[in-house]
């Protein structure tokens, strides 16, 4: 019974090694690629070729929904339906309404972060096939790990293989599904 291939990962000692590595599949036309590190490397994004997030345009959206959101709700009630002065304060009272809109403001960002974030980044994922390499449990602590899928346009086993093998690699898996 043959196994179905997710792709082909090279296991690297530094940093630095994993990011040229990174630049050298980038600049090779692989892009259905995934790099794994103990800690943050802020260059790798670059290094793959990954674009900017479009999520802070989407929770400034959120924002500006909820802020006109509660200063509708609020003129809608106190200005529309039910116009009651209250403490001599004409019905569009805009410093008391000021809290509640704000409130509206933090909520519907913080909403649009969440699940955004969950959305965008293929959450909850509670299996990923490069857990099947047994090598990979040190992604976690000291080695770091760079995937190239096997869906990417220019993918051949042998010449990714090859390929990800020329690239100083401390060694060379085949990741299975």
């Amino acid at each position: 019974m043959g196994s179905k291939l997710h792709g082909i990962m090279a296991e690297f000692d530094t940093a630095t090694e994993l990011v040229d590595a990174a630049r050298a599949v980038r600049d090779a036309g692989y892009t259905k690629t995934d790099a794994f590190s103990p800690f943050p490397l802020h260059e790798i994004d670059e290094a793959l070729g990954i674009k900017r997030s479009i999520l802070p345009y989407l929770i400034f959206a959120g924002g500006v929904t909820g802020l006109c959101a509660g200063i509708g709700l609020q003129v809608f009630v106190h200005v529309i339906e039910w116009p009651i002065i209250v403490g001599g304060r004409p019905h569009f009272s805009l410093p008391a309404f000021v809290p509640p809109a704000y409130e509206l403001t933090i909520l519907f960002a913080a909403f649009v972060a969440v699940f955004g974030m969950l959305f965008m980044n293929g959450l909850p994922s509670p299996y990923h096939p490069v857990f099947n390499v047994p090598r990979f449990a040190l992604a976690t602590r000291e080695k770091f790990f760079l995937l190239i899928e096997a869906k990417d346009e220019k993918y051949d086993y042998s010449e990714t293989r090859k390929f990800m093998e020329g690239l100083n690699a401390q060694e060379v898996f085949d990741v299975d599904e």
